[in-house]
């Protein structure tokens, strides 16, 4: 599995990224402590260790930018003492807190057991999404209702899975096309339009033509 490590204390850093690759894991090392959220969509981790205080922005505005396209299993690992910060990195959407200085056995533990919690629960689960009589095949990208089915483009699929997984909530352009492209500033927003124009056809030849809905200038949502 791929863990990715925020902290800007290399002596720490390096410890953790060591000890973890001795284990197996994959390590994700952050460089660029502005370019976090894009290491983050090019590498896809199993699990983020995040430190709180970080050059520009700090571990609660990371694990927030995170948490608006991914539920990926976070440990907040810092030198912060306070029951308040603790307090914040549970309600900020972190799975837990270490406290330095730590036991690397600790945080293996931690790491396994919430590995274990997180991806064991998953494997569990159907390999497909339903909503509103809209099944999503996640093996093979197929969107079916009832007797009928469309086959879906990679990036169709990634759309409604997108949107499905965040049913109820408004998702924006700018989060989608993060999440479907290494960096948005590079594509042409019409690309997006035209995907979803695409999958709105699909949707709606399977009998679900109000399926995804606009908001606007808000983004786009599935009730």
């Amino acid at each position: 599995m791929k863990i990715m490590i925020v902290e800007d204390d290399l002596t720490i850093h390096d410890m953790v990224g060591e000890t973890l690759e001795k284990w197996g894991f994959e390590t994700v090392k952050i460089e660029d402590f502005d370019q976090i959220m894009q290491v983050f969509l090019n590498h896809d981790p199993h699990l983020v260790i995040m430190d709180i205080n970080l050059p520009s922005f700090d571990g609660f505005y990371w694990c927030n930018k995170i948490r608006e396209i991914s539920k990926v299993p976070m440990i907040f690992l810092s030198s912060r003492d306070t029951p308040m910060d603790i307090v914040m990195s549970m309600n900020m959407g972190g799975d837990d807190y270490i406290q330095k200085p730590f036991h690397m056995d600790v945080l293996i533990a931690k790491i396994n057991a919430l590995l274990r919690r997180t991806y064991s629960y998953m494997e569990t689960q159907s390999k497909t999404i339903e909503h509103d009589g809209i099944i999503l095949n996640l093996e093979n990208g197929e969107a079916l209702h009832g007797d009928r089915k469309s086959e879906l483009t990679k990036t169709e699929f990634l759309i409604l899975k997108i949107l499905m997984k965040n049913k109820g909530t408004i998702v924006s352009r700018t989060k989608m096309m993060r999440s479907l492209w290494k960096n948005e500033n590079f594509v042409d927003e019409n690309t997006l339009t035209v995907n979803i124009a695409r999958l709105r056809k699909k949707l709606a030849e399977l009998g679900k033509e109000h399926f995804i809905m606009t908001k606007k200038g808000q983004g786009y949502i599935i009730q």
